[in-house]
C-alpha cells in the first residue's frame, strides 16, 4: 500500500512540475501591461496552428481583428512569449528607425541537421550583415539589366511550352507552369545554367525545388521536432544522412565555381559573386567561408526566387480570372506597349507598363508570401510612446497578412481592386501598411529581380492568351494550413485560350 501511494505521489508530483514547466511564463504579458489571449499549457495559444485546423495567416488576422484598437499583443508559441505589433509607427521603428535593436530574425539555424539553413534570410546580425553587404551588388540595376535578355530568353521558352499545353484542351495548373519558368530563370541568371524545368518533365532542377516545399506528413513532424526539442534535433546531425536537396545544391555550386575557376569563365550571376568571396574571405572577418556556407547562400536565392515569384505570378493569374474585365484591361495596356515599341520589351519599358504594377502589387497585397515577418530584440527595448520594455532575445511579430487584409485600410479587403496603388491612393496610407518585401535594412534583398521576371512571365502568358477560371478552379481561394508560405491548398487550375494574334 506504501509503494502504491508513493507511486501516486510521484506521478502527481511530476504532472504538477510538467504543468508548471508548461504555464512558468503565462504571466509574461500580464505584468508588461500587454493584453492578449489566454494560452493554454502545453500549446500556447497557437493550438489550432499546430494541428493544422487554421492556417497562421488568418489566426493571426482574427487577432488582429480582436485587438483591433492595441498597439501590440502578446500571445505564446507552447511556452514562448511572442510580442505581435499591430500600430504602424511602432513596426517603423522596429524595421527602420530602431533597426540596429532587432537585426535578428530570430530564426534558429541548425549548421549539422541542416547544413543550408546558415543562409542570408536565417542568419544572426554578425554574419548576415557583412555577408548582405558583400552580395547585394548581384541587384543592382546595372547587374539587372545584364540579366534581362536571360530573362526574356526563358519567357521565349515559357511561350512555347504553353502553346503545347493548351493544346492539349485541358485545365493548367498555374502553380507548376509558372514555377517551372522561374526555375529556369533562376538557374540562368543565377547560377549560368540551363535548368530545363519547362522542356524536359525529369528536369532535376525542378525535381528538387519541389522538394523544399512539398507538404508532407515526414515534413511536418520534422518541423514540429526541431520547433519543440532543437538541442535534441541539433544532435541528430551526427546520425541523419544529408537530404537530396543539399546534396544536389553543394555538389551543383561546388563543381560551378571549379569549372568556371579551371576555364576563366566570368559571368555577372550570383555563382561569380559566391566566387569573388572565397577569393577573398579577408573581407568578410570573423565568418569561416566554407563551400556550404557558400551554397547555402544559393540555396535560398533559389528557392526563395522560383517560389515566391511562382506564387505571385499564379496568384495573379487566379484574380484575373476571376476579374476577366480587369485582365482585359491589361492585356491592352501589354498590347499597346508592344505596338509601341516594334514588338519588343526592353528592361527599362517594362515600368512604362502601370497597370500591370497596380495589378502585381495588388496581388502581392491579397498574397503576400509570408503570413508574418520576424524579428528579435538584441537589446532591452522600451516602445516609444509605451511603458513595455522586452529584455534582450524576445521576439517580436509583425501580422503581415493581416495588415493586408485590415479593413479600415483597404475597404473590402477581399475583393482585388488594382486601383488601390495608384500614386493618389497609396499616399493616403502609412508605408508600414504594405510589406510584401519588407523594409529596412533587412527586407528582401531580390525584391527587383523577383518583380522584373514575374512581370515578364505575366505579360508573355497575358499577351497571347486568355485566362478563365473552370470546373477544377478553387473557389474561393483555400490557403493550405501545412504550407511554409502563403499556398493554396490543391493547386491553381485555369482554363488557358490562345488567342489570336
Amino acid at each position: 500500500m506504501a509503494d502504491y501511494l508513493v507511486t501516486i505521489c510521484g506521478i502527481i508530483a511530476l504532472f504538477v512540475a510538467l504543468y508548471y514547466y508548461f504555464t512558468a511564463t503565462f504571466d509574461y504579458w500580464k505584468v508588461r501591461g500587454v493584453p492578449g489571449p489566454r494560452p493554454l499549457p502545453v500549446f500556447g495559444n497557437i493550438k489550432d496552428v499546430m494541428f493544422l485546423r487554421t492556417s497562421l495567416c488568418h489566426y493571426l488576422k482574427n487577432l488582429y481583428e480582436e485587438y483591433k484598437n492595441e498597439p501590440m499583443v502578446g500571445i505564446f508559441t507552447r511556452r514562448t512569449p511572442i510580442l505581435v505589433i499591430q500600430d504602424p509607427d511602432l513596426i517603423k521603428d522596429v524595421l527602420i528607425k530602431d533597426f540596429f535593436k532587432f537585426a535578428d530574425r530570430g530564426i534558429p539555424v541548425h549548421e549539422r541537421t541542416e547544413p543550408l539553413s546558415p543562409h542570408l534570410f536565417n542568419l544572426e546580425a554578425e554574419r548576415w550583415r557583412p555577408l548582405r553587404t558583400r552580395l547585394s551588388p548581384v541587384f543592382t540595376t546595372n547587374k539587372l539589366k545584364d540579366m534581362f535578355p536571360l530573362i526574356l530568353e526563358c519567357a521565349k521558352h515559357l511561350e512555347v511550352y504553353l502553346d503545347k499545353v493548351v493544346a492539349r484542351g485541358e485545365p493548367i495548373e498555374c502553380r507548376e507552369l509558372t514555377a517551372k519558368y522561374t526555375t529556369d530563370v533562376i538557374g540562368s541568371c543565377a547560377f549560368g545554367i540551363d535548368a530545363n524545368a519547362l522542356s524536359d518533365e525529369e528536369s532535376e532542377f525542378r525535381r528538387v525545388g519541389r522538394q523544399v516545399f512539398a507538404v508532407s506528413f515526414g515534413q511536418i513532424l520534422r518541423f514540429r521536432f526541431r520547433q519543440i526539442f532543437p538541442r535534441i534535433y541539433d544532435l541528430l546531425g551526427f546520425v541523419l544522412p544529408q537530404t537530396e536537396v543539399t546534396t544536389f545544391l553543394t555538389n551543383l555550386i561546388v563543381d560551378t565555381m571549379k569549372y568556371r575557376d579551371e576555364h576563366n569563365i566570368l559571368r555577372p550571376d550570383f555563382v561569380n559573386m559566391l566566387m569573388e568571396l572565397k577569393k577573398h574571405p579577408d573581407k568578410l572577418e570573423n565568418i569561416k567561408l566554407t563551400d556550404t556556407l557558400l551554397t547555402a547562400q544559393a540555396f535560398v536565392f533559389f528557392v526563395a526566387g522560383f517560389e515566391t515569384s511562382s506564387s505571385a505570378m499564379s496568384n495573379a493569374l487566379y484574380e484575373l480570372a476571376l476579374n476577366p474585365e480587369v485582365q482585359d484591361k491589361l492585356r491592352q495596356e501589354i498590347k499597346e506597349h508592344y505596338k509601341k515599341h516594334n514588338g519588343e520589351l526592353k528592361y527599362d519599358q517594362v515600368k512604362e507598363m502601370t497597370y500591370l504594377d497596380l495589378v502585381f502589387r495588388e496581388t502581392l497585397r491579397k498574397y503576400p508570401p509570408g503570413a508574418i515577418i520576424l524579428r528579435k530584440s538584441v537589446s532591452n527595448y522600451t516602445f516609444e510612446g509605451t511603458k513595455v520594455t522586452i529584455p534582450k532575445k524576445s521576439y517580436v511579430w509583425i501580422p503581415l497578412y493581416a495588415i493586408h487584409h485590415n479593413p479600415d485600410v483597404y475597404p473590402n479587403p477581399d475583393a482585388f481592386i488594382p486601383e488601390r496603388f495608384t500614386p493618389e491612393a497609396v499616399a493616403t496610407r502609412h508605408s508600414m501598411h504594405y510589406l510584401p518585401f519588407g523594409d529596412g535594412p533587412r527586407n528582401c534583398i531580390g525584391a527587383r529581380f523577383a518583380v522584373y521576371q514575374s512581370k515578364v512571365g505575366l505579360i508573355t502568358i497575358l499577351r497571347n492568351h486568355k485566362v478563365e477560371v473552370c470546373e477544377k478552379t478553387m473557389i474561393p481561394y483555400v490557403i493550405d494550413p501545412a504550407a511554409f508560405l502563403l499556398a493554396p491548398k490543391g493547386g491553381i487550375y485555369l482554363k488557358f485560350t490562345k488567342l489570336e494574334s
